[in-house]
Protein backbone atom coordinates (compact mmCIF):
# COMPACT_ATOMS: atom_id res chain seq x y z
CA UNK A 1 0.00 0.00 0.00
CA UNK A 2 2.83 2.36 0.91
CA UNK A 3 4.60 1.54 -2.35
CA UNK A 4 1.40 2.14 -4.33
CA UNK A 5 0.81 5.47 -2.58
CA UNK A 6 4.42 6.53 -3.19
CA UNK A 7 4.13 5.64 -6.88
CA UNK A 8 0.89 7.61 -7.25
CA UNK A 9 2.45 10.59 -5.47
CA UNK A 10 5.51 10.46 -7.71
CA UNK A 11 3.34 10.32 -10.83
CA UNK A 12 1.30 13.29 -9.62
CA UNK A 13 4.49 15.30 -9.01
CA UNK A 14 5.86 14.47 -12.46
CA UNK A 15 2.52 15.40 -14.06
CA UNK A 16 2.43 18.71 -12.18
CA UNK A 17 6.04 19.47 -13.11
CA UNK A 18 5.34 18.69 -16.76
CA UNK A 19 2.27 20.91 -16.74
CA UNK A 20 4.23 23.74 -15.13
CA UNK A 21 7.18 23.58 -17.52
CA UNK A 22 4.83 23.10 -20.44
CA UNK A 23 3.11 26.35 -19.55
CA UNK A 24 6.04 28.47 -18.45
CA UNK A 25 9.30 26.79 -19.46
CA UNK A 26 8.79 26.63 -23.20
CA UNK A 27 8.41 29.86 -25.16
CA UNK A 28 5.93 29.94 -28.02
CA UNK A 29 7.71 31.99 -30.69
CA UNK A 30 5.03 31.57 -33.33
CA UNK A 31 3.20 34.69 -34.49
CA UNK A 32 0.22 33.84 -32.26
CA UNK A 33 2.48 33.13 -29.32
CA UNK A 34 4.28 36.45 -29.75
CA UNK A 35 0.97 38.30 -29.85
CA UNK A 36 -0.24 36.55 -26.70
CA UNK A 37 3.03 37.31 -24.89
CA UNK A 38 2.96 40.92 -26.08
CA UNK A 39 6.65 40.94 -26.96
CA UNK A 40 9.03 40.00 -29.74
CA UNK A 41 12.27 38.52 -28.37
CA UNK A 42 15.34 39.11 -30.53
CA UNK A 43 18.83 37.72 -29.92
CA UNK A 44 21.85 39.63 -31.20
CA UNK A 45 25.55 40.22 -30.44
CA UNK A 46 26.11 43.91 -29.80
CA UNK A 47 29.67 44.27 -31.04
CA UNK A 48 29.06 44.45 -34.76
CA UNK A 49 28.50 48.10 -35.64
CA UNK A 50 26.64 49.54 -37.45
CA UNK A 51 24.30 46.54 -37.34
CA UNK A 52 24.27 46.25 -33.55
CA UNK A 53 26.22 48.09 -30.87
CA UNK A 54 25.81 49.67 -27.45
CA UNK A 55 24.91 53.35 -27.23
CA UNK A 56 23.82 54.97 -23.95
CA UNK A 57 23.61 51.51 -22.34
CA UNK A 58 21.16 50.33 -25.00
CA UNK A 59 21.56 47.98 -27.96
CA UNK A 60 20.94 49.91 -31.19
CA UNK A 61 21.83 49.57 -34.86
CA UNK A 62 20.52 48.61 -38.27
CA UNK A 63 19.22 45.19 -37.23
CA UNK A 64 17.55 46.60 -34.14
CA UNK A 65 15.82 49.32 -36.18
CA UNK A 66 14.53 46.63 -38.55
CA UNK A 67 13.25 44.54 -35.64
CA UNK A 68 11.52 47.58 -34.16
CA UNK A 69 9.56 47.89 -37.40
CA UNK A 70 8.68 44.19 -37.26
CA UNK A 71 7.46 44.54 -33.66
CA UNK A 72 5.31 47.53 -34.71
CA UNK A 73 3.81 45.50 -37.54
CA UNK A 74 2.87 42.71 -35.12
CA UNK A 75 1.71 45.19 -32.47
CA UNK A 76 4.00 44.10 -29.63
CA UNK A 77 7.00 45.39 -27.68
CA UNK A 78 10.54 44.58 -28.75
CA UNK A 79 12.88 42.82 -26.31
CA UNK A 80 16.53 42.63 -27.39
CA UNK A 81 19.03 40.35 -25.69
CA UNK A 82 22.79 40.64 -26.20
CA UNK A 83 24.36 37.16 -26.36
CA UNK A 84 27.40 35.42 -27.85
CA UNK A 85 27.08 35.24 -31.65
CA UNK A 86 27.75 31.51 -31.84
CA UNK A 87 24.77 30.79 -29.51
CA UNK A 88 22.13 32.65 -31.54
CA UNK A 89 21.07 29.93 -33.98
CA UNK A 90 20.78 27.38 -31.18
CA UNK A 91 18.64 29.81 -29.16
CA UNK A 92 16.32 30.27 -32.13
CA UNK A 93 16.02 26.49 -32.52
CA UNK A 94 15.19 25.98 -28.84
CA UNK A 95 12.59 28.74 -28.70
CA UNK A 96 14.47 31.11 -26.41
CA UNK A 97 14.06 33.85 -29.00
CA UNK A 98 11.86 34.46 -32.02
CA UNK A 99 14.39 36.19 -34.28
CA UNK A 100 18.14 36.09 -34.69
CA UNK A 101 19.40 39.46 -35.95
CA UNK A 102 23.15 39.97 -35.93
CA UNK A 103 24.43 40.59 -39.43
CA UNK A 104 23.99 36.87 -40.06
CA UNK A 105 25.20 35.65 -43.43
CA UNK A 106 22.77 33.33 -45.20
CA UNK A 107 24.50 30.02 -45.93
CA UNK A 108 23.33 26.55 -46.94
CA UNK A 109 24.80 25.12 -43.74
CA UNK A 110 22.86 27.55 -41.55
CA UNK A 111 19.69 26.89 -43.55
CA UNK A 112 19.80 23.33 -42.20
CA UNK A 113 19.42 24.75 -38.70
CA UNK A 114 17.07 27.75 -39.15
CA UNK A 115 14.91 29.47 -41.76
CA UNK A 116 16.06 32.78 -43.22
CA UNK A 117 14.25 35.88 -44.38
CA UNK A 118 14.94 37.50 -47.71
CA UNK A 119 18.31 39.23 -47.87
CA UNK A 120 18.15 42.83 -46.70
CA UNK A 121 21.75 43.86 -47.45
CA UNK A 122 25.03 42.43 -48.74
CA UNK A 123 28.59 42.47 -47.47
CA UNK A 124 32.14 41.31 -48.17
CA UNK A 125 35.07 40.20 -46.06
CA UNK A 126 37.72 42.81 -45.26
CA UNK A 127 41.17 42.65 -43.69
CA UNK A 128 42.12 45.16 -40.99
CA UNK A 129 45.81 45.78 -40.25
CA UNK A 130 47.94 48.47 -38.65
CA UNK A 131 48.50 51.54 -40.81
CA UNK A 132 52.20 50.74 -41.19
CA UNK A 133 51.70 47.01 -41.85
CA UNK A 134 53.29 45.42 -44.91
CA UNK A 135 50.24 43.14 -45.26
CA UNK A 136 48.45 44.23 -48.42
CA UNK A 137 46.62 41.14 -49.64
CA UNK A 138 44.96 37.91 -48.59
CA UNK A 139 48.10 35.97 -49.58
CA UNK A 140 50.14 38.07 -47.15
CA UNK A 141 48.25 36.51 -44.22
CA UNK A 142 50.32 33.33 -44.59
CA UNK A 143 52.30 32.80 -41.40
CA UNK A 144 50.49 35.60 -39.58
CA UNK A 145 48.42 35.82 -36.38
CA UNK A 146 44.82 36.48 -37.43
CA UNK A 147 41.82 37.47 -35.32
CA UNK A 148 38.19 36.73 -36.19
CA UNK A 149 34.76 36.78 -34.56
CA UNK A 150 33.81 33.30 -33.36
CA UNK A 151 31.26 31.46 -35.49
CA UNK A 152 31.22 33.98 -38.35
CA UNK A 153 32.10 33.76 -42.03
CA UNK A 154 35.47 35.29 -41.17
CA UNK A 155 36.11 32.46 -38.71
CA UNK A 156 35.16 29.77 -41.24
CA UNK A 157 37.25 31.31 -44.03
CA UNK A 158 40.44 31.73 -42.00
CA UNK A 159 40.10 28.46 -40.08
CA UNK A 160 39.69 26.54 -43.34
CA UNK A 161 42.65 28.39 -44.87
CA UNK A 162 44.83 27.33 -41.94
CA UNK A 163 43.57 23.79 -41.32
CA UNK A 164 42.35 22.80 -44.75
CA UNK A 165 38.98 21.30 -45.67
CA UNK A 166 37.48 17.99 -46.76
CA UNK A 167 35.91 17.46 -50.18
CA UNK A 168 32.75 15.45 -50.92
CA UNK A 169 34.79 12.25 -51.22
CA UNK A 170 36.38 12.70 -47.80
CA UNK A 171 39.73 13.77 -49.16
CA UNK A 172 41.75 16.47 -47.44
CA UNK A 173 42.06 19.73 -49.37
CA UNK A 174 45.04 21.79 -48.31
CA UNK A 175 44.25 25.27 -47.03
CA UNK A 176 45.87 28.38 -48.45
CA UNK A 177 47.84 28.98 -45.24
CA UNK A 178 48.24 25.38 -44.11
CA UNK A 179 51.78 24.72 -42.94
CA UNK A 180 52.70 28.41 -43.10
CA UNK A 181 52.61 28.91 -39.34
CA UNK A 182 49.51 31.10 -39.53
CA UNK A 183 47.26 30.99 -36.45
CA UNK A 184 43.68 32.06 -35.80
CA UNK A 185 42.31 33.54 -32.56
CA UNK A 186 38.57 33.88 -31.99
CA UNK A 187 36.82 36.73 -30.20
CA UNK A 188 33.29 37.64 -29.16
CA UNK A 189 33.31 40.48 -31.69
CA UNK A 190 35.73 42.17 -34.13
CA UNK A 191 36.24 45.19 -31.86
CA UNK A 192 37.89 43.01 -29.22
CA UNK A 193 40.11 41.51 -31.90
CA UNK A 194 41.11 45.04 -32.96
CA UNK A 195 42.30 45.76 -29.42
CA UNK A 196 44.73 42.86 -29.66
CA UNK A 197 45.83 44.11 -33.06
CA UNK A 198 46.78 47.38 -31.38
CA UNK A 199 48.72 45.49 -28.71
CA UNK A 200 50.66 43.52 -31.38
CA UNK A 201 49.08 40.25 -30.29
CA UNK A 202 47.63 39.96 -33.80
CA UNK A 203 48.89 40.86 -37.25
CA UNK A 204 45.46 41.23 -38.83
CA UNK A 205 41.72 41.05 -38.18
CA UNK A 206 39.29 39.67 -40.73
CA UNK A 207 35.67 40.81 -40.52
CA UNK A 208 32.80 42.15 -42.61
CA UNK A 209 33.12 45.35 -44.65
CA UNK A 210 31.17 47.89 -42.60
CA UNK A 211 32.48 46.79 -39.19
CA UNK A 212 36.01 46.85 -40.64
CA UNK A 213 35.57 50.35 -42.03
CA UNK A 214 34.18 51.62 -38.73
CA UNK A 215 37.08 50.11 -36.79
CA UNK A 216 39.45 52.01 -39.09
CA UNK A 217 37.45 55.26 -38.89
CA UNK A 218 37.53 55.18 -35.10
CA UNK A 219 41.23 54.29 -34.82
CA UNK A 220 42.66 57.81 -35.27
CA UNK A 221 44.75 56.62 -38.19
CA UNK A 222 46.13 53.55 -36.42
CA UNK A 223 44.54 51.05 -38.82
CA UNK A 224 43.76 50.55 -42.48
CA UNK A 225 41.60 47.96 -44.23
CA UNK A 226 41.06 46.43 -47.66
CA UNK A 227 38.85 43.85 -49.29
CA UNK A 228 39.73 40.17 -49.03
CA UNK A 229 40.30 38.99 -52.59
CA UNK A 230 41.46 35.43 -53.25
CA UNK A 231 44.55 34.86 -55.44
CA UNK A 232 42.32 33.73 -58.33
CA UNK A 233 40.42 37.03 -58.16
CA UNK A 234 37.26 35.62 -56.57
CA UNK A 235 35.47 37.64 -53.90
CA UNK A 236 33.56 36.94 -50.70
CA UNK A 237 30.12 38.37 -51.50
CA UNK A 238 27.60 37.59 -48.76
CA UNK A 239 23.93 38.29 -48.03
CA UNK A 240 22.52 39.06 -44.58
CA UNK A 241 19.17 37.76 -43.35
CA UNK A 242 17.11 37.48 -40.17
CA UNK A 243 16.52 33.94 -38.95
CA UNK A 244 13.63 32.14 -37.25
CA UNK A 245 12.99 28.56 -36.16
CA UNK A 246 12.42 26.14 -39.01
CA UNK A 247 8.77 26.02 -40.00
CA UNK A 248 7.85 29.31 -38.32
CA UNK A 249 6.18 30.42 -41.56
CA UNK A 250 3.69 33.02 -40.34
CA UNK A 251 6.36 34.99 -38.49
CA UNK A 252 8.68 34.74 -41.49
CA UNK A 253 5.95 36.11 -43.75
CA UNK A 254 5.59 39.17 -41.51
CA UNK A 255 9.38 39.66 -41.44
CA UNK A 256 9.61 39.49 -45.23
CA UNK A 257 6.67 41.85 -45.62
CA UNK A 258 8.40 44.44 -43.42
CA UNK A 259 11.78 43.93 -45.11
CA UNK A 260 10.32 44.33 -48.59
CA UNK A 261 8.64 47.57 -47.49
CA UNK A 262 11.82 48.94 -45.87
CA UNK A 263 13.92 48.05 -48.91
CA UNK A 264 11.40 49.63 -51.30
CA UNK A 265 11.38 52.83 -49.25
CA UNK A 266 15.18 52.95 -49.04
CA UNK A 267 15.00 52.69 -45.25
CA UNK A 268 17.68 49.99 -44.90
CA UNK A 269 20.25 52.24 -46.57
CA UNK A 270 19.10 55.08 -44.34
CA UNK A 271 19.56 52.94 -41.26
CA UNK A 272 23.10 52.03 -42.37
CA UNK A 273 24.04 55.69 -42.86
CA UNK A 274 22.39 56.75 -39.59
CA UNK A 275 24.08 54.16 -37.39
CA UNK A 276 27.45 54.34 -39.17
CA UNK A 277 27.42 58.07 -38.44
CA UNK A 278 26.36 57.49 -34.85
CA UNK A 279 29.21 55.06 -34.20
CA UNK A 280 31.75 57.44 -35.77
CA UNK A 281 30.38 60.31 -33.68
CA UNK A 282 30.78 58.29 -30.48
Amino acid sequence: MKKTFSLILALLMVTALFAFTGCSGKNDQTLDGIKKAGKLVVYTEAGFAPFEFISNNKVVGVDIAICEEIAKEIGVELEVKDVAFNTILGAIESGKAAIGAAGITITDERKEQVDFSISYTTSKQYIVVKADSAIASYADLAGKKIGVQLGTSSDFIITDAINGTTDDDGNHVKGDFEGSGATVSTYANPNLAAVNLKDNKLDAVVTDKLPAELIVQNSDGAYKCFELVYPDGSLTDESYGLCVAKGNKELLEVINKVLNKLIAEGKIDQFIVKYSTEVTAD
